[in-house]
C-alpha cells in the first residue's frame, strides 16, 4: 500500500507526465516552426494563475491499428476554465504534439464536457485548434466526436460566445466548429483552414494551390470572409482576444459593465463641421468619422480586410459598449454588394444576441450593378442585412452622413424596419436614386433642359428637409454634436425592452 507521499509523488509525477505532451521532441520541433505549444498558448491567453485543468489523465480507448500501444495523458486536447480580464471563460487547446492534434472519441468528449460547462454557467468558450483533423485510427467514433461538438456549438450559439483561435492546420470536418462560432482568429503565414488540402485538389482537379493561398489567414481575411481577424503571430492573437473580450459580455443574459474613460461625451467633434465633401461624388474616410465620436478613438474593427465597402466594429461612446456598421464611401463608393450585406448581417445579428446597441452611419447609393451581382444572388443576400435590422430588438441610431438612395436606404436601418432614431446631417440626400438618374427618367423627354432638371431635382430632393417632414427623420444634427447625440441617444434607449414574436424560430434567407 502506497504512504501518502508516494501518492502525493505519484500525482507529481502524472502531472508532469501530462504536461509534456507528445514529448520534448515535439515540442521542440513546434517551437521551430514558430508556434507555441497548447498548454503555452493557455498560459499566455488567460490571466496569470488562473487557469484550472479538467480531464487531466483522459486517455484513449482505441485498440486498432496499434493505437493501444501509444497513450498520452490529456489525449491530446487541453481544457478547463480560467479568465480573461478578470471574465471566467472555458478554454479548449487542441496539442498538435500528440498525433498531430488529431481528434478522437476521449478528446472529443473532452471538448464537449469543457462546452457543456460553458454553457450551463453561461461564461464564453474558447477554443484554440491545431489539428491535422480526424483520428483515422478511431474511424466513425471520430466522426462522432466532431458532429457532438457542432451539436453543441450550435446550442450555444446566441447565448454565450464563442471565439475560435485558428493556431495551426484545421482542415476537413474540423474547419466546421469554427466556422459556427462568433468570431475566427488566424495567424499568418502558421494557420491554415480548408476542406481538403492541396494535394486532394490536385489529384481531383488538377488545381496546383499553396496551403497559403488556399486556406491561409490572408484568404480566409481577404476572399472568403471566413475570418475575423488577422494577426501578426500567436502573441498579438492573444492581444486582439483580450481586447475583443473587453466589449462582448460573458453571455447573452449578463449585464454590460461601462467601459472606463475619461473622453468627455461633451466634446465638440470640430473636425466634421466640413468633413463631408460638397461634391457628392467626392470619397471621403469614414473611419476618420468614427474615430473622431467614439471614446478615446479605440475602435476594434471586425472583419477590417473583408468587404471594405462596409465597416464594421466595436466602441463605446460615454463609456456605453456599442457596435458600429457604416457604408465606406472611400471603397465602391459604399455601395452594397453580396459581401458587404453577408459580413453586416452577420455582425448585427452578433449584436443583437448579446444586447449590444448598434449605430449605424449611412452613405450608401445603392446596391452594386452588374451580372456578377445577380448571378451571385444579391437579391437574397442583401436580404439578409434588411432581416437582420428587422429582426434586432436592440437600441437601434442610424446617422445618415450623406447619400441614402433607393432600397439601400431602406435596408441600412431606416425608420422604417424599426430603427429608434434616424439623425442627418444637413449635407444628407435621401432620395430614391442620384439626380442624374432621375433627371433621365423623369425628364427623358426634355434633354435640352437636362442641367436645370438635375439642379431642380438636387434642390428638392438632395436633402434631408423631405424626410423630416414624414418623420422619417428624427432630427437633423450638425456634425460638430455628434458624439453628444450618440451618447444622449444611447442613455434614453438604455431600458428599451420589446415583444418578438410567439415563433420557434423565423426563415432568414440563407
Amino acid at each position: 500500500m502506497l504512504t501518502n507521499d508516494q501518492r502525493r509523488d505519484q500525482l507529481t509525477n502524472l502531472s508532469q507526465q501530462a504536461e509534456l505532451g507528445g514529448g520534448v521532441e515535439r515540442i521542440h520541433k513546434q517551437h521551430e516552426q514558430g508556434k507555441y505549444t497548447a498548454r503555452e498558448r493557455i498560459n499566455k491567453l488567460l490571466d496569470p494563475e488562473s487557469f484550472i485543468e479538467f480531464d487531466k489523465f483522459v486517455v484513449h480507448r482505441c485498440n486498432s491499428f496499434g493505437m493501444e500501444k501509444t497513450k498520452f495523458l490529456g489525449d491530446g486536447v487541453i481544457t478547463g476554465i480560467g479568465k480573461i480580464n478578470g471574465q471566467q471563460v472555458a478554454i479548449f487547446s487542441q496539442d498538435f504534439t500528440c498525433w498531430g492534434g488529431a481528434l478522437g472519441m476521449a478528446y472529443a468528449k473532452k471538448i464537449c464536457k469543457v462546452m457543456d460547462f460553458a454553457l450551463e454557467n453561461k461564461i464564453p468558450v474558447i477554443g484554440v485548434n491545431d489539428s491535422g483533423g480526424a483520428r483515422i485510427q478511431e474511424g466513425v467514433e471520430s466522426l462522432a466526436g466532431y458532429a457532438e461538438i457542432f451539436y453543441r456549438n450550435v446550442q450555444a450559439s446566441g447565448v454565450i460566445p464563442q471565439i475560435s483561435l485558428i493556431m495551426g492546420p484545421c482542415a476537413g470536418g474540423a474547419v466546421y466548429s469554427p466556422a459556427m462560432t462568433d468570431f475566427i482568429f488566424m495567424v499568418d503565414k502558421t494557420s491554415y483552414m480548408f476542406v481538403t488540402g492541396p494535394e486532394v485538389i490536385k489529384t481531383v482537379t488538377h488545381e496546383e494551390v499553396t496551403k497559403d493561398a488556399l486556406g491561409g489567414a490572408h484568404t480566409h481575411n481577404e476572399k472568403s470572409g471566413v475570418a475575423h481577424f488577422r494577426c501578426d503571430d500567436e502573441d498579438d492573437c492573444f492581444e486582439r482576444v483580450r481586447e475583443l473580450f473587453s466589449f462582448i459580455p460573458g453571455c447573452n443574459k449578463q449585464k454590460h459593465t461601462q467601459k472606463l474613460t475619461t473622453d468627455s461625451v461633451t466634446r465638440s467633434n470640430n473636425k466634421l463641421k466640413n468633413f463631408v465633401p460638397d461634391n457628392s461624388k467626392k470619397p471621403y474616410d469614414m473611419h476618420e468619422l468614427i474615430l473622431e465620436v467614439i471614446d478615446d478613438q479605440h475602435f476594434l474593427e471586425v472583419h477590417r480586410d473583408f468587404a471594405k465597402n462596409i465597416i464594421t466594429g466595436f466602441a463605446s461612446i460615454g463609456g456605453i459598449k456599442v457596435g458600429i456598421v457604416a457604408n465606406q464611401p472611400a471603397f465602391l463608393a459604399g455601395c452594397l454588394d453580396i459581401d458587404s450585406s453577408v459580413k453586416a448581417a452577420r455582425f448585427v445579428r452578433f449584436c443583437d444576441a448579446f444586447n449590444i446597441p448598434i449605430i449605424t452611419l449611412v452613405d450608401v447609393p445603392g446596391f452594386l450593378p452588374g451580372t456578377v451581382q445577380e448571378y451571385g444572388g444579391i437579391i437574397r443576400h442583401g436580404a439578409k442585412l434588411l432581416y437582420a435590422y428587422s429582426e434586432a430588438t436592440v437600441p437601434l441610431i442610424t446617422l445618415i452622413t450623406r447619400k441614402a438612395y433607393g432600397g439601400a436606404y431602406d435596408v441600412m436601418a431606416s425608420k422604417h424596419i424599426k430603427a429608434d432614431i434616424n439623425l442627418a446631417y444637413p449635407t444628407a440626400e435621401i432620395a430614391v436614386m442620384g439626380a442624374e438618374g432621375a433627371v433621365n427618367i423623369i425628364f427623358r423627354n426634355d434633354l435640352a433642359n437636362k442641367a436645370k432638371n438635375v439642379e431642380e431635382y438636387e434642390n428638392n430632393f438632395a436633402n434631408p428637409y423631405r424626410a423630416a417632414e414624414l418623420g422619417y427623420v428624427d432630427e437633423i444634427i450638425f456634425p460638430e454634436i455628434t458624439r453628444q447625440r450618440l451618447y444622449q441617444y444611447l442613455k434614453a434607449l438604455e431600458n428599451k425592452k420589446i415583444p418578438t414574436p410567439d415563433r420557434k424560430h423565423g426563415n432568414i434567407p440563407l
